[in-house]
């Protein structure tokens, strides 16, 4: 499996923008389809956004779409979540998963389409 560690995570005002990273570890990154989660106390992890291994094709939650970007760097074996036009309500815990199967497609909005998780970073959207 493959390691992760997120970073860029920290305070913002709300209309602001922050990119966190999630880098990885090994030589097999562009094997592996990426995703963002995120989760706040009490309530259940839910995607945000997840992109193909070689960067072709993204997906993102309703709630995202047209103010998150995700990208990856098979290069730096790194995958970026650029959040632009925050709001209070994007304030969470930010996870980036790993996936390495060949039926990901159908779950790639599920935590079980999934095989690996970084520790998460702290995004807080002030208002």
């Amino acid at each position: 499996q493959v390691q992760l560690v997120e970073s860029g995570g920290g305070l913002v005002q709300a209309g602001g923008s922050l990119r966190i990273s999630c880098a990885a570890s090994g030589r097999t990154f562009s094997r592996y389809v990426m995703g963002w989660f995120r989760q706040t106390p009490g309530k259940e992890r839910e995607f945000v956004a997840a992109i193909t291994r070689s960067g072709g094709n993204t997906y993102y939650a309703d709630s995202v779409k047209g103010r998150l970007t995700i990208s990856r760097d098979n290069a730096k074996n790194t995958v970026y979540l650029q959040m632009s036009s925050l709001k209070p309500e994007d304030t969470a815990s930010y996870y980036c998963a790993a996936a390495n199967r060949d039926n990901w497609y159908s779950s790639r909005a599920l935590e079980r389409g999934y095989d690996s998780w970084g520790q998460g970073t702290q995004v807080t959207v002030s208002s």
